[in-house]
């Protein structure tokens, strides 16, 4: 997944303000205690971001 389309699909989801925010205030626990940023930067492919993201905000799995 391209960044690009990682960030399209956050803000879709979760609207620009609330998605920005969670990118870089919430600790992903599956991902090592980083948050999404830090992993992004870390090199970590953005779908599993998003997954891990979609997990623990309890998105449905068909919208993932």
């Amino acid at each position: 997944m391209r960044l690009t389309e990682f960030t399209e699909m956050m803000h879709l989801e979760f609207g620009q303000r609330t998605a920005d925010a969670m990118l870089v205030d919430h600790v992903i626990v599956d991902l090592g205690g980083r948050t999404g940023a830090q992993a992004i930067d870390d090199g970590v492919d953005p779908r599993i971001v998003w997954r891990a993201l979609c997990r623990d905000f309890d998105v449905p799995p068909e919208r993932w």
